[in-house]
Formats: C-alpha cells, structure tokens, sequence
C-alpha cells in the first residue's frame, strides 16, 4: 500500500500594480493617438527591466482623445483593488512633457507630508516615472513633439479608498497609484508599512507632537476617549510596531502612545518587532516570572504558566492583586525606549477586549 503524501499547495500568484495597470492604459490610448492602431494587449517594461503583456478591456477614440482599461489583476494578494476597471485617458498637448490628471476613483493630496505636493493627483512618483518612460519612448519611434495629458481613473475608487488608509493621510476623492517594483507580490507587508510611514510623516509635517501607534480599532478608540488625539494623529499600526519605532529614528515625533491588546503588549515586552502570532507568540513562563518580579507566589506562577491565553494569565493576577498588566507595559516601555531615540517620550498602554486599560507605562 502507498504511504499517503501531503498534498503540496501551490505557490502563490503575483500581479501588477495600479502604477503597470496606469502605465499600460496610457500607453495603448497614446499608441492609438499617435498611430491609429487599437490594440487589445500591450508590452510594458516594469522597473527592474521585466518586460508583461496587459490585456486590455477596450482601446477607443473618445473626443479630443483616447482611452484605455485594463482589470487590475492583484494574482493571489488579497488587494482591495483587484479585479477592478482602471483606465487612462490620454489627449496630446502642444507643450512637451506630460500632465497628470485624477479622474474618477483616483484622489488628490490636500495634506503636506507625503512625497507628493498639496493639490497633486495620487499617482506616485514611480507610476510617473513609468508613465513617462513609455510615453517619451512611444513619441521619439513616431517623431511626434508634443506631450501628453494622462488622466488615471479607476471605476470605484472613491469607495474603495475609504478601505484603505487614504482618507486619514488626506488624499481624497480616490485610490492612489502605486507601486514601486511594478508586481504585487502575495501577502506582501510593503505596502501596509509604507502607509505607516506615510501616516507619521503626515503628522509630523502637519506639526501634530504626539502621535498614538494603535494595534486596532479598540485601541483607538482608547486613545480618542484619554487624549482625544484627531484622526491625523492615530496610526494604524497593525502588528508592525517595529515599522513605527524604527521610522522614528528619522522623523521623531516628541510623544508617542503605543496601545494594544494585552497579548499583543506582551510580545512587545518580550523584544518582539512583528507581533502577528505567525512571528511571535505569548511566552507564559516569562509572563509568570514578571509577575513573580512584582510579589506573585508560586501558585500564581504556576497558574500563569498553565493558562490557556494571556487574557487568563492576566485575569489570574489580577485576582490575586498582582499588577501585571502594569508590569508588561513597563517591559514593554523599556524595549521601545531603546529603539527610538531618547528624545521621544514614550508611553505604553495595554487594553482588554472591550478597550478598557488593564495596563499602562510611561504615562505623563
């Protein structure tokens, strides 16, 4: 008889980002412009040299212009944009050069702090660059001197972003265009750290001095309800604190509240950077030796250390008139502290599920 295999999964699909699926569509609608010809697939050379094939949705002429739409295929990323309509409007202009447009579903910067200027469309400057590459080569093979407005549209957009993290950095009316290798790779945390990045340096350009880094909508909450800090000034940090502490080694923000979950506090305390359970896990034994630190018995150890979550754990000390949420947010203090630099004042605030603070470290 066979021994049974475990079936092997299959590697995970990448994609293109809006920035390929932007440059593609201006492409064929300033290809058709230029030289009559409607294509329904276009070439393009993705940053690193790369050369895809985009399968285009239409290709036509429409008044003073031509536009063309591509699906955003994001492979196997759980992208809030995959599988929408994106589309790019070109028009031929006397002056060289080329002029970005947001269209539909793409939204504008009305906030200083990114790399882009107040009033500018959302497409990034790799897209641009992107863009612009292909356009400036498609003129030079025609002969043609003009330049080019691309207007970047994408079907929906506007309710897509409110699922990002957009409105909170100040670009309204849309999505972004992004990408900075042109791929998408699977589950991917590039983009989610980049946008922490983008909302800190928001803050800090905007001259918000205390910013609160949150682990979730509970935590936030938290940190509206104690400081009433502005959405500006919330971060959205997920798992990744990491992202944040070290980003403030370049931008150092003068106060920072961290707040999450206990078990997410915890991992923090213990050194941990990427607090998904996938990278780091709750250390009960350490839990209990805190807790031994701060006056806990043996028996309360050893029920520590047997407990089924920290939440147990934590609801076992507290029982027992042991502070251990306090406890880890000190630990948890400590370790942040030696990442960031000593002139930001950090504080440290652990919550249970329903946002109350069973903890806390550094509090001014």
């Amino acid at each position: 008889m066979r021994e049974e295999t475990r079936e092997q999964p299959a590697p995970l699909r990448s994609g293109l980002t809006t920035g390929s699926c932007a440059t593609a569509t201006s492409l064929a609608a300033a290809k058709l412009l230029l030289t009559g010809q409607q294509d329904d697939a276009v070439d393009i050379t993705l940053p690193k040299g790369k050369l895809v094939q985009m399968r285009l949705e239409f290709c036509r002429l429409i008044g003073e212009g031509a536009e063309a739409g591509t699906l955003k295929d994001a492979g196997d990323d759980p992208d809030v944009t995959h599988g929408a309509l994106l589309y790019s409007q070109v028009r031929l202009l006397a002056d060289t050069g080329i002029r970005f447009v947001a269209g539909t579903g793409v939204g504008t910067v009305t906030r200083p702090g990114l790399v882009l200027a107040v009033g500018e469309p959302a497409i990034n400057p790799v897209p641009r660059r992107m863009i612009t590459e292909h356009l400036q080569r498609l003129a030079d093979e025609c002969g043609y001197p003009g330049g080019f407005e691309v207007t970047v549209n994408v079907q929906g957009g506007e309710q897509l972003a409110l699922k990002t993290m957009n409105p909170r950095l100040g670009i309204l009316g849309g999505l972004s265009i992004l990408g900075t290798s042109g791929i998408v790779r699977p589950f991917s945390c590039a983009a989610y750290i980049a946008s922490i990045h983008q909302g800190i340096d928001v803050a800090h350009t905007n001259g918000y001095t205390h910013i609160a880094a949150c682990t979730g909508n509970a935590s936030e909450d938290t940190m509206r309800r104690v400081y009433g800090l502005p959405e500006i000034a919330l971060i959205e940090m997920g798992d990744f604190v990491g992202a944040v502490l070290k980003h403030l080694r370049k931008v150092p923000v003068p106060r920072l509240s961290l707040c999450g979950g206990f078990g997410k506090i915890s991992k923090l305390a213990a050194g941990h950077m990427d607090l998904h359970s996938r990278h780091s896990s709750i250390d009960l034994p350490q839990l209990a030796g805190w807790a031994a630190d701060i006056g806990a018995d043996e028996a309360l150890q050893a029920a520590i250390i047997g407990a089924n979550t920290s939440q147990q754990a934590l609801a076992l000390a507290h029982a027992a008139g042991v502070a251990l949420g306090d406890a880890v947010c000190a630990h948890a203090l400590a370790f942040a502290r030696s990442v960031v630099p000593a002139q930001v004042h950090v504080e440290v605030f652990a919550i249970d599920r329903q946002g109350g603070i069973v903890g806390r470290a550094g509090v001014q």
